[in-house]
């Protein structure tokens, strides 16, 4: 089996591949690449980072235009520097 290992401080993050050619209702189609891109992402591996405020299987939002896309064994990943993530989604609860 195999597997992608980020190394030094990288982060695997697995990304949903959700856009899709849009119609509006006058009939103008909006292609995906025009469409905004959402920068959240599932953690998958981390590489070696010391202290690590995230794990593996949060979500994070991280910056735009970062990072080297792939597809390995049917998936889109994002390699991102661990630098590079700005926050983690964490659920709490109503009070």
């Amino acid at each position: 089996m195999n597997e992608l290992q980020p190394v030094n401080q990288n982060v695997l993050l697995e990304i949903a591949d959700d856009k899709k050619e849009q119609k509006t209702i006058s009939g103008i189609i909006i292609p995906d690449s025009a469409l905004e891109k959402q920068a959240i992402g599932k953690v998958v591996a981390i590489g070696a980072v010391e202290n690590a405020e995230i794990a593996v299987g949060d979500r994070v939002i991280y910056k735009e235009h970062v990072g080297t896309v792939t597809e390995f064994e049917g998936r889109k990943y994002l390699l991102i520097p661990y630098a590079e993530i700005l926050a983690k989604i964490v659920e709490t609860d109503k009070i």
